[in-house]
């Protein structure tokens, strides 16, 4: 580790501070690098079966993802404390004992020597938080003396038990202006769940939820081809942290089947892939259809089924200018970022006309101010609406219908063990997804160069009796 940091203004810091990745915790980890390596074992098999003509570029392919549990148990709040701060001790008595033991106190012994599972935590709120409290001081203390006194090896700091408890401390405790610990919740600055490190042995698995399905890890996602006339080989795997959206990997998936010359014509995914500017994006730079149903208007007007929604309004993107259903002219035309820093329009109209307007219980339930539409620029607008006309349509429907066979894909793959790591680490976790990708594809290759047709939507014995004449 270059330099040492002042471990008590670390602690000190906010988390949303902008200059914290920088100046502390970026000096607390590095960050495991991928050499590409794992991904080549993929593309080559890919390759090879491009050479022969088994599969090509254009067409259809499809891509979804599912979770992935770490190879972790999960923690509460004051188990992860405790085995954080007795995991950097374990590793610090064996690898600097004689340092470790001039820092010692005699009860830390009593504390730390068995692990934190196995410790009987009192029942009294008031008495956990005061336990929570004895474990931050003594992690607290021998943290400082890892980064903050000069007499102890520069290296402390890189030793992996180590390694990720100062991000841990920083989470979970801060210091006052009377240098003083206290825990860190919310109103202090405390991340949400899916920003907080849930286990020292598995630093870069995160929490996430996705309706009822809660997990503490990964996300994998699978890119295949569909056409009929190839094997459904997986094109392209990308492993994520959990709480990374869908729509971050669109482009990057784009980007690696070109790299592979297997850019697809029509890219079937679900809605959490796309929106309008990478519709937009993927149209112009890779040329490829990205086919989805885009989010309907969450608008109470486009709600209601006598509501005036943004569909009811004409737009000059000339004139800046709205005109509403009764043919009244908007009063301001505005540019502005939404939280995700995504821009948009902002048109508002003159209060004293929408109070007065006989749809305003249509329009709007401001009791002050007039209607006012957030629309996005002019060619996501345009996209937006148009995409939203199409995926009503039968042919859209039928189109969309083959994205559904990504659900086999995945099932199979977790037969192969997709969804639970075997190791520790994203990049690890990534080298098991590819390895598992490929092992699909040696199968399907061979059933494919066996003329095994494509297996069919299984259906009960029940079932079927619907179809007998």
């Amino acid at each position: 580790m270059q330099g040492r940091i002042d471990w008590k203004y670390a602690l000190s810091l906010e988390l949303d501070d902008p200059g914290i990745d920088a100046s502390v915790l970026s000096e607390f980890r590095q960050r495991l690098v991928r050499g590409g390596v794992e991904q080549q074992l993929l593309d080559k098999l890919l390759a090879r079966a491009q050479e022969r003509g088994w599969i090509e570029a254009g067409g259809a392919q499809r891509t979804d993802s599912t979770h992935v549990e770490a190879a972790l148990r999960r923690l509460h709040r004051l188990e992860l404390i405790g085995e954080t701060l007795r995991a950097a001790l374990n590793s610090l008595a064996v690898l600097v004992p004689e340092w470790l033991s001039v820092l010692l106190s005699p009860d830390w012994f009593e504390r730390y020597s068995c692990r934190v599972e196995d410790y009987r935590f009192p029942q009294d709120k008031q008495e956990r938080h005061q336990m929570m409290l004895r474990f931050g001081t003594d992690g607290h203390r021998l943290l400082s003396a890892i980064y903050a006194d000069p007499t102890g090896p520069d290296w402390l700091g890189q030793v992996p038990a180590v390694e990720g408890s100062p991000q841990v401390w920083i989470q979970q405790f801060y210091l006052d202006a009377e240098q003083r610990l206290h825990l860190r919740e919310q109103a202090q600055g405390q991340p949400p769940s899916g920003g907080r490190i849930g286990s020292p042995y598995e630093l870069e698995a995160r929490f996430s939820r996705k309706r009822q399905t809660e997990w503490v890890g990964y996300k994998v996602h699978l890119t295949e081809i569909c056409e009929a006339h190839q094997p459904h080989l997986i094109t392209h795997v990308e492993t994520t942290r959990a709480t990374t959206a869908d729509s971050k990997l669109t482009q990057s998936i784009h980007q690696a089947l070109q790299d592979k010359e297997l850019c697809p014509q029509e890219h079937l995914v679900d809605t959490a892939y796309i929106d309008a500017p990478l519709s937009i994006d993927t149209q112009q730079v890779y040329n490829i259809e990205l086919l989805g149903p885009v989010l309907p208007d969450s608008s109470w007007q486009a709600r209601t089924p006598q509501g005036l929604d943004i569909t009811h309004f004409e737009i000059d993107w000339t004139q800046q200018q709205a005109r509403c259903p009764p043919g009244h002219l908007s009063s301001t035309w505005e540019l502005e970022r939404d939280q995700r820093g995504q821009q948009r329009v902002k048109i508002r109209f003159p209060a004293q006309v929408c109070q007065a307007c006989p749809l305003k219980a249509q329009c709007t339930r401001s009791q002050k101010n007039g209607r006012s539409l957030s629309v996005r620029p002019q060619a996501q607008h345009l996209a937006l609406q148009q995409a939203r006309d199409t995926q009503q349509s039968e042919e859209f429907k039928q189109r969309y219908a083959a994205r559904a066979g990504i659900e086999g894909t995945l099932s199979q793959a977790v037969s192969f063990g997709l969804r639970r790591c075997r190791y520790k680490g994203i990049a690890k976790t990534h080298l098991q997804h590819v390895i598992t990708a490929t092992a699909i594809n040696v199968v399907r290759l061979i059933n494919w160069l066996h003329e095994q047709p494509f297996a069919q939507t299984r259906t009960s014995h029940f079932a079927q009796l619907a179809n007998t004449p």
